[in-house]
């Protein structure tokens, strides 16, 4: 295994290059292509959100394999290099192993505890499946990352150390009354109908709003939001979708907005908030939850508006308390980090061990042969008894080496037994490496049905 991970988040750069660095869906898709085209990378995928930006790969070569992706990320992102590099960091085999498992716990979210990283760590394992860019490491890493994130979310209280980032904006905006109470009657509009916006929508509803508008760049996809918002078995709210022309008039209208948009310029000018905001005897409330931002930084000064955007949302999560659940998280991050590296080290050797006893199976069918054309009187049940009792002193002999050896393996440092042990049975490297090919080839079959 050689694991290897070059990004950057919220923890490592500041919002105006996050905004700058976002992955439109098309871009990602290139990304990946361009990371299998490049030399010391054999698998990639890359997990994009809001706050982070992650390039995940398996390298046969360190240092070109740094400095490739961080090239890459660079191209993609259209941040250059050398402006991009302060704000790297990069993880390697176990460490970048810990990372993934940290981050799908909510460990390393904005706000600590937050679930809607799940649904984004399997896109991303989707996303190189579709591609072919994901193979045998990645398949199982991001398929582990899945089942710790959601044993920590089953066995602890993490939940209660934070919120969704939705939940926590619109706390944020609500201050220091309950979103229930301070939602209650209001008129909402929400941007976009991406999973975001559709939780945004969701969860205000639940709070108690009195009407919610849905706009969209595609029409049909906030109508059928709105449909099931809407719906008797929903959350019951009445709620109509917009076209994206009449956000200026909805904006009006609204009492409080959420925008999380994949557009790539502002859909909310500091113009257009300041005259809907005027006259107000409340505040219009304004959570952009987009990268890069859906809503004009200005809008922060200007009087009878109140935004929350990721840059704010990041500098409140910092204060917030920590619960002592996450200690238990780390603990089983820990546990199944060194779960996973056993159980990759074991893997590893598998194709010899298999290489192995394919060979002995052709010398015992060998020797059986010779054996019967030198004793050529032998009847069935004799030559039957001779081959098993051939069989069983190979398999005897190979049974406590084998089993030991993969024992070894599985520990720390054991990567060099599989080599020992091509070396001192003299095994056809091209014997092995088609085991590991038939491996892989099961495994990609068995994965791409599981996401």
């Amino acid at each position: 295994m050689s694991l290897l991970v070059v990004g950057l988040s919220h923890r490592s750069a500041p919002v105006s290059i996050l905004e700058r660095a976002s992955l439109p869906a098309d871009t990602q898709a290139k990304l990946l292509q361009d990371s299998l085209a490049a030399e010391p990378a054999a698998e990639a995928t890359v997990l994009a959100t809001c706050n982070r930006i992650e390039l995940y790969a398996d390298v046969d070569k360190f240092h070109a394999g740094v400095a490739e992706l961080s090239t890459l990320l660079a191209q993609h992102s259209g941040v250059g290099l050398d402006e991009l590099t302060p704000y790297l960091y990069v993880h390697y085999e176990d460490r970048a192993v810990h990372h993934l498992f940290s981050v799908a716990c909510g460990l390393d979210s904005m706000v600590v505890g937050e679930g809607q990283v799940l649904g984004q760590i399997k896109d991303a394992l989707a996303l190189g499946q579709e591609l072919h860019t994901a193979g045998r490491l990645l398949n199982d890493l991001f398929q582990q990352a899945l089942r710790v994130g959601k044993r920590a979310h089953s066995e602890t209280g993490i939940d209660r150390a934070g919120q969704s980032l939705v939940t926590f904006g619109l706390e944020q905006l609500a201050q220091d009354t309950a979103v229930e109470t301070w939602a209650r009657g209001k008129r909402a509009l929400v941007i976009g109908a991406g999973s975001m916006s559709s939780l945004a929508a969701a969860t205000l509803a639940r709070a108690g709003v009195a009407e919610i508008v849905v706009a969209n760049r595609t029409l049909a996809r906030a109508e059928r939001l709105a449909e099931i918002l809407a719906e008797p078995g929903g959350t019951g709210v009445t709620a109509r979708a917009a076209e994206m022309v009449a956000v200026g008039d909805e904006l009006r209208r609204a009492d409080v907005v959420v925008s999380c948009t994949g557009a790539t310029g502002l859909v909310l000018t500091g113009d257009a908030v300041a005259a809907a905001a005027e006259g107000r005897d409340e505040p219009l409330y304004l959570l952009d939850l987009a990268m890069p931002r859906d809503i004009d930084a200005a809008v922060h000064r200007i009087p009878g508006a109140r935004l929350v955007d990721i840059e704010s949302l990041a500098d409140a999560s910092a204060d917030a308390p920590m619960a002592a659940d996450v200690d238990q998280v780390r603990s089983i991050v820990s546990d199944e980090v060194a779960a996973f590296g056993a159980a990759q080290r074991a893997a590893h050797i598998t194709p010899t061990v298999v290489a192995l006893r394919t060979m002995a199976a052709d010398v015992v069918a060998s020797e059986v042969a010779r054996l019967e054309g030198r004793l050529p009187g032998l009847d069935d049940k004799q030559r039957a008894e001779i081959t098993q009792t051939v069989r069983r002193v190979v398999d005897k002999l190979l049974h406590a080496p084998t089993v030991r050896v993969k024992q070894l393996a599985s520990e720390p440092g054991g990567a060099g037994y599989a080599d020992a042990l091509r070396t001192l049975f003299d095994l056809d490297p091209e014997t092995v490496a088609s085991v590991s090919r038939a491996d892989l080839n099961d495994a990609d079959v068995k994965n791409r049905g599981r996401v």
